[in-house]
């Protein structure tokens, strides 16, 4: 069952999605080489408790651990670790917060140093693909409009699309309905409604769409051990349209770097 929220409650999930979003720039400037995820991990922890909420992930369903951090071809759900980071990796971090009793859940991947243009290409369609699939999202079309606008952006560019793992809906527990494919055909899935929050967040594998977990019970890697990428937003459906909870104005602020990219979808309370 899809649970609606005011637009009161939608305002207090936006203040959970920020701790996150803020969480995340702050992380940006402290990804680099020769960092170990598990330092970046106890900065996390430290930075959510200072900003009044509560890491979401640490602890549920007993993950160890405030972030999942997942290099390279590590998909989803890496367990922080003393590896350093090298020149050339990737990461994905995927940060959740517990704030006026929402939860905040947003990912982003980032390029440590110089990357190749390859993998840097596959960073940047994971990314577009986040914001065409969350275009879709309004009032009157279905789960299933979502998954395909992703599935057929990504696989155009000759990407593999995870299908074991999806977004989900988001609110006072972190996996709500609906649930959120990354893959689908139109018309199909579970009607989109006003007030409905939820997560979207691509899971985009430069070779196969196969993957496997590792014995740590947790972490998923590509099959073919090619890279993978991991981008997240959290989203109300406002007045018949997206409106994003999350941002990622954090991050490019701590990279220097510009982007209209959200423009379209920005949070208002009116």
């Amino acid at each position: 069952m899809i649970i609606v929220k005011t637009k009161e409650e939608i305002e207090l999930m936006r203040e959970a999605a920020l701790v996150v979003s803020k969480t995340l720039g702050m992380l940006a400037g402290e990804v680099k080489p020769g960092v170990t995820t598990l330092y970046l991990d106890k900065l996390a922890e430290a930075f959510i408790r200072e900003q009044g909420a509560i890491p979401g992930f640490l602890g549920l369903y007993d993950f160890p651990n405030t972030l999942c951090m997942s290099p390279n071809a590590q998909v989803v759900h890496g367990i922080p670790n003393d590896t350093p980071l090298q020149e050339g990796d990737i990461i994905s971090i995927d940060c959740g917060a517990i704030k006026n009793d929402f939860y905040g859940d947003h990912a982003y991947t980032f390029a440590i140093g110089e990357i190749a243009p390859e993998v840097e290409k596959l960073l940047r369609i994971t990314k577009e693909s986040l914001y065409v699939g969350i275009r879709e999202l309004r009032v009157g079309k279905r789960t299933g409009d979502v998954g395909y606008a992703i599935q057929q952006y990504c696989e155009a560019h000759g990407y593999g699309v995870v299908r074991e793992l999806v977004g989900h809906g988001l609110g006072k527990t972190m996996h709500e309905d609906p649930e959120m494919p990354n893959y689908g055909r139109r018309g199909r899935g579970k009607k989109l409604i006003e007030g409905m929050t939820v997560a979207i967040e691509p899971m985009i594998n430069m070779g196969t769409k196969r993957i496997e977990q590792l014995a740590d019970g947790w972490t998923i890697l590509t099959r073919d051990r090619k890279p993978s990428a991991h981008f997240e937003h959290d989203i109300a459906i406002v007045n018949g349209k997206p409106q994003l909870l999350s941002t990622f104005d954090y991050v490019y602020e701590a990279l220097g770097v510009e982007s209209n990219e959200e423009d379209e979808f920005r949070f208002s309370k009116s």
